[in-house]
C-alpha cells in the first residue's frame, strides 16, 4: 500500500509503501503517474516535495 509519495525536482515521483520499500509500478514522471497515485493512495498516505539531497517538505494531497 502506498504510504510516502515524494515529487523530485526534476519531475520524478519516487513511492514507498509502509516498509520503506519503493513500489516501481507507481513511480515514474509526474504528469504520467500523478492520477493513478492520486486515485490508489489511501487516506493517510504523506505526500512530499522533494529537494536535493532527498530532503523531503511535506504537502497537502490536493497541493502535491
Amino acid at each position: 500500500m502506498i504510504d510516502e509519495v515524494v515529487k523530485l525536482p526534476n519531475g520524478m515521483v519516487v513511492v514507498f509503501d509502509e516498509e520503506g520499500e519503493q513500489m516501481p509500478e507507481f513511480q515514474g514522471r509526474y504528469q504520467d503517474v500523478r492520477a493513478k497515485i492520486l486515485a490508489q493512495a489511501p487516506e493517510g498516505a504523506k505526500f512530499f516535495q522533494g529537494d536535493y539531497p532527498l530532503e523531503k517538505n511535506p504537502v497537502a494531497r490536493e497541493d502535491w
